[in-house]
Parts: structure tokens; C-alpha cells; sequence
């Protein structure tokens, strides 16, 4: 008798058949992978039963390399050949490094592009190539346990993690052998992993505090669908900061003076951490301090951590408030509060986020492992292993997105806070008569001038067909994927003619720009409001003083001299006009020329109409119409 195997619908009557997919936290201080086993979401362990893989590789002089807990065994007394933290240097320029200071202390070099390079004795290393060594373990990690080859990963990025970053991530990926299904935001990865995506409908707040960055997301669940409203933070703020911090404070205890090589650095950093994480569970931490042949012995309570951290727990505070303004939420809205990174396991951390939103936050899966477990699910889902689920995530940009138009200014085409993936389109046209090609400008900002935002790409469209101004209609289409990365195509309607780019900046925004630029457009607004209506109307001016001098060139004999003189005079005098810095005087003198040229428009008019008629009977115009 034969026997027959019965499955589930949707489910897999082999478990062989099922696509191997994991999800990645490539974090700051530490990494890892998980996966779906069993319908069970679970981080995957080392041959030596480490789920944490620390975010460190070391560059041996032969060549090798090491990563994680061996790679860090170096960091001391090799500090310019073991890199970590290389997440903050992600997708980041050459000046962005170098403003870092004395907190990464390695050497480095200007690459093409303006990507900085860091120096090895195996020789230069970009942060991508660096990200690169650290996922190929995760994938090998992975593939062992899954006896397997992968079919893809799910890597999470901090959400205000811009364009440039998010690209650097998928090139790191892709340098590591990993097929990437899908960006996804940590705070959103968190939210998925507590399982808030199948809860009541309401909102959530993700606080997420790792080794380098805060990122705060607030996330609405309406209808099955997984919104986030809008997202903050700071990308180069993290449990790191707390470590300088707290080991600058030791160093003025310990009354040792000295001027700290990277060597020394390092040193002291490391102290830090190990009282940090003390103090975590312990009131009182006491330590050796031995630099430059001097030994002290320091005491740290817990109040005292508390107060060298104080500011920097703030900064988070005063970020979550903007977001919920941003997210149009009170406070008392917020209906589940996240908390994620090994950051927030300090306690003031989560009494104080505990006291902002005025509940418990939730803390029960280890805050080193939720990102990853939420990563893992969704890339069970995006493997198809789930095709019956529902879990739809929505993202948002974190700045507007527009085009240069005449006269500088900024005309907004996708806004903040959207929601992606997104395409927006919008119709331009023409400047002069025959133009045959138009340079197209995208730049990111919130502010109304080109020079006030941030330039992201440029390309030209060609082959316009010469028409007058106006006439030709060219749509420009943003087009956002689910990643973040952006790219922006241009067609003239009539013949079909395309150009378009994909914007991949060498390097992005910190965190600190963006809220500089979003606070400017908050400060400056009356001034850039202005601001436009000044160019706006300089630039009418200059386009009818162009066309009427076209137009008198062209017509000239339609006027008499005087008449021509006086429209010469008056294009002059708008010129002048339009030169200054009032924007009601320059419209009161498009409308003075508009209207003394009315006779001249007429005229033109007509003898357009003549030209049109000449050679043809009344009666076949009329057969014509009929």
C-alpha cells in the first residue's frame, strides 16, 4: 500500500525544499544572523556558541584576516590595524571621517570619489570592504548551519541612514557573496520581532540605541499595514559616545595628565566599557588605571555614570519629542514603546525613555538579538517561504526631494516622511523658444533654494523637439524603491525621448546635517517663502523682457519709433527693477510692460492670422471646419 505525504496548504511537503534565508543586524559594535526554523525565529551561534559576532576586524601583515572575538584580542596593541565601529564610516566622506577626531584612531587616505580609505599594513581598506569581511562570516556562519547555500539576506540599516549609506550597505553585501531580498529599517525589524505587526491597530515607538547610532521611529499599525510615520535619531550617536565619554571622566579622576596616542586611546576606551557594563547591574565599579607608567585606582558609582551620560540621554529625548511632532502623535497616542540595542540595557537609559512616554517599555527579547529575529521574518517571508502572509512595511524618507526650476529655486516633488517604496511624477517645460535640451538638477532639502539643499545628481535631457517656450511638456519621475535608493527619469511626451540616472552619492548626510537642515527650513521659513517670491518673480521678468525683445526683433516693423522706443525703454527699466530686492515692485513692473505691449501682441496677432489665411478662400475654410 502506498502511502501519501499530506502538507498544509502553502506549506512545503519537504523541508529540504524550503529557500534558506536569514536576517543580518550588521550593527556597529556587534553583528549577527538569524533565521526561521520550525516557524520559529532564532540568531544563529558560532562553533563555539557565540550568537554576538563583534563588529572588529583585524589585517595581519601576511594577509590574513580575523574577525569578531579574535580580531578584538588586538585592538590594544594594534589599534591602527584593527578596525571597528566601521559602521560609522559607512557611505560617509573623507571630511565627515576626519571630524570624528581622535575617537577612530586610524590613518587615513582620500580615495576616488571622496571615499575614505583606511591604512593597513595589508594595505588600504574602504568601510565597505571592511562591512564586506564582516558579513562573509555571518554567511558562512549561516550556510553551516543551514547546511545550505543562501537564497538571500534581509540586512537591517539605522532608518536615517540616507542614500549613500544604504547603497554602501548593498555593496558590502554583494562584495560578501549575499544576494540582498531587502533594506530594512532597524526600528521597523524590532517592531516585527515583538510581533506588534499582528497586534491591536495603533501606535508604536522604536528606540533604538546601539553602539554607534539612536535612531527613534514611530510606526503606525492600521489595517495589516505597518506604516512608519516618520523617523529621527542621530547616526553618529551610540553607546561608543558613552564609553568616550565616560573614559575622558576617568582620565580628569585618575589625575593623569597625558596626551593619549592610539594605543593609549583604545586603552582607556576599553576600561570604560567594562565599568559601563558594571554598572548595568552593579551600583559601583572600581577600577585600575595604568598609563604612561602612572597606575591610579578610580571609583565610578552609578549617579555619577549617570551624570557624564546625562547629556547624551537627552540629545535622545529632545529627538524622540521632534519625531512624535514630526509623526503629527502626542505622547499619549503611543500605545507600545520598543526598546533595542545593547545600549539600552543601561538603566537610566530606560527609566528616563520609561518616563518620556509615561509607560513600561518592552524589554523582553535581549535588545542585542530583536533586530536580527525581525529581520529573519521578513526574510521568510521575501524567500516565499510565507506566501500566505500579509506583513506589508512601509518606510519613509527622512528629506524632501525636488529639482531645480529657473532662478534656483527648489520645486519639491516627493516630500518628508513619505511613505516608500514611492514614484512621483511631475510636468515641466521649456524655457526658451527652440530649446532642445534641459539640464535636469535633483537636490534633497527642505529649504526653497537650490543653494540652500544638498546637490544629488545632475544629468540632460536631449533631443527635445524646438518648440516655442512652453509648448514642450517633459515629465520627471522620482522613483524610490523599497531600499531607500532613488533614481529619477526624464521623457519629452511627444517623441517618447528619455533620459533618467540613479542617484549613488560617494558619500551622505550625518545625522546632524539633516536636523540642521530640517531646523533651518523651520527657522528660515518666512525668509525662503521670501526668498522664492523674489526669484519667482525676477524670473518672470527676465521671461517676458527675453520674449518682447525676441518678439521686436522679429516684428519690429510694427511699431512705429516711438512705440519702439518706449517698449525698449520700458524692457530696460524692468531689467533694472528686477536687479533689486523687491519682489511687489518687480510684479507691478511685469504687469506695466504686460499691459503696454498689449497693442504690439495684437498686431502680431494679426499678422500671424493674415499669413495663416493668405492664399485661401473663405469657403474652403469653411469646408474645412465642417
Amino acid at each position: 500500500m502506498a502511502l501519501l505525504q499530506i502538507a498544509e496548504p502553502g506549506q512545503s511537503a519537504a523541508p529540504h525544499e524550503r529557500k534558506l534565508a536569514v536576517g543580518i543586524d550588521l550593527g556597529t559594535t556587534n553583528s549577527l544572523a538569524a533565521t526561521v526554523r520550525s516557524g520559529e525565529a532564532q540568531t544563529l551561534a558560532d562553533m563555539e556558541g557565540y550568537h554576538l559576532l563583534p563588529s572588529v576586524v583585524h589585517y595581519a601583515e601576511d594577509g590574513s584576516i580575523d574577525v569578531g572575538r579574535s580580531a578584538l584580542s588586538h585592538a590594544a596593541e594594534d589599534p591602527y590595524n584593527t578596525i571597528a565601529s566601521v559602521k560609522r564610516l559607512m557611505g560617509r566622506g573623507v571630511e565627515d571621517v576626519l571630524s570624528f577626531g581622535g575617537e577612530m584612531p586610524y590613518r587615513f587616505a582620500p580615495g576616488e570619489g571622496g571615499m575614505p580609505f583606511i591604512e593597513t599594513q595589508a594595505g588600504l581598506r574602504s568601510p565597505v570592504q571592511v562591512s564586506a569581511d564582516i558579513l562573509r562570516v555571518l554567511r558562512e556562519r549561516a550556510e553551516q548551519a543551514l547546511e545550505g547555500d543562501l537564497t538571500g539576506v534581509v540586512i537591517t540599516v539605522p532608518a536615517y541612514f540616507d542614500d549613500a549609506q544604504r547603497q554602501a550597505t548593498k555593496d558590502a553585501a554583494r562584495l560578501a557573496g549575499l544576494h540582498v531580498l531587502r533594506l530594512l529599517n532597524e526600528p521597523t525589524a524590532a517592531a516585527v520581532a515583538y510581533g506588534l505587526d499582528q497586534g491591536e491597530e495603533g501606535v508604536i515607538a522604536v528606540y533604538d540605541l546601539g553602539g554607534g547610532t539612536f535612531d527613534i521611529s514611530v510606526l503606525r499599525l492600521s489595517r495589516g499595514v505597518f506604516e512608519v510615520l516618520a523617523t529621527g535619531g542621530d547616526s553618529a550617536l551610540g553607546g561608543d559616545d558613552f564609553d568616550y565619554a565616560l573614559a575622558r571622566w576617568m582620565l580628569a579622576e585618575s589625575g593623569i595628565e597625558l596626551e593619549l596616542d592610539a594605543h593609549q586611546a583604545r586603552y582607556i576606551t576599553a576600561l570604560a566599557r567594562q565599568v559601563k557594563e558594571t554598572l548595568s547591574s552593579q551600583s559601583h565599579a572600581e577600577v585600575s588605571v595604568s598609563l604612561g607608567g602612572k597606575e591610579a585606582r578610580v571609583s565610578v558609582s552609578r549617579d555619577q555614570f549617570n551624570a557624564v551620560i546625562e547629556p547624551l540621554v537627552k540629545k535622545t529625548l529632545r529627538a524622540c519629542r521632534r519625531t512624535l511632532k514630526d509623526a503629527g502623535v502626542s505622547v499619549d497616542e503611543v500605545r507600545d514603546v520598543v526598546m533595542v540595542g545593547g545600549s539600552t540595557r543601561v538603566p537610566v537609559v530606560r527609566e528616563k525613555v520609561g518616563d518620556l512616554f509615561g509607560r513600561e517599555p518592552h524589554i523582553d527579547i535581549d535588545p542585542d538579538r530583536v533586530v536580527a529575529i525581525g529581520a529573519a521574518l521578513q526574510a521568510d517571508v521575501l524567500a516565499g517561504n510565507k506566501p500566505d502572509s500579509e506583513m506589508l512595511l512601509l518606510d519613509v524618507i527622512p528629506l524632501s526631494l525636488g529639482l531645480e526650476t529657473m532662478g534656483g529655486l527648489v520645486e519639491k516633488v516627493i516630500h518628508r516622511n513619505t511613505a516608500i517604496p514611492v514614484a512621483r511624477g511631475q510636468e515641466f517645460t521649456t524655457y526658451q523658444d527652440g530649446q532642445t535640451a534641459m539640464a535636469i538638477h535633483v537636490v534633497q532639502g527642505e529649504r526653497e533654494l537650490v543653494s540652500d539643499c544638498r546637490s544629488l545628481a545632475r544629468f540632460v535631457l536631449r533631443g527635445i523637439p524646438p518648440m516655442a517656450a512652453g509648448a514642450a511638456k517633459i515629465r520627471v519621475t522620482f522613483q524610490i524603491d523599497a531600499d531607500g535608493l532613488l533614481s529619477v527619469a526624464a521623457q519629452e511626451l511627444s517623441t517618447g525621448v528619455e533620459s533618467s540616472i540613479q542617484v549613488k552619492p560617494s558619500y551622505g548626510l550625518s545625522d546632524d546635517e539633516i536636523a540642521g537642515m530640517l531646523k533651518d527650513s523651520f527657522s528660515h521659513a518666512e525668509d525662503d517663502m521670501a526668498a522664492r517670491a523674489l526669484r519667482e518673480q525676477q524670473v518672470e521678468a527676465e521671461r517676458l523682457a527675453s520674449a518682447l525683445e525676441a518678439a521686436i526683433a522679429q516684428d519690429g516693423e510694427l511699431l512705429d519709433v516711438d512705440e519702439r522706443d518706449e517698449l525698449v525703454d520700458a524692457v530696460a527699466e524692468l531689467r533694472r527693477v528686477a536687479s533689486g530686492s523687491e519682489a511687489a515692485a518687480i510684479e507691478a513692473g511685469v504687469q506695466a510692460l504686460a499691459k503696454l505691449s498689449d497693442e504690439f501682441a495684437a498686431r502680431r496677432m494679426d499678422k500671424g492670422i493674415q499669413r495663416a489665411l493668405k492664399g485661401h478662400r473663405i469657403d474652403e475654410l469653411d469646408k474645412e471646419s465642417k
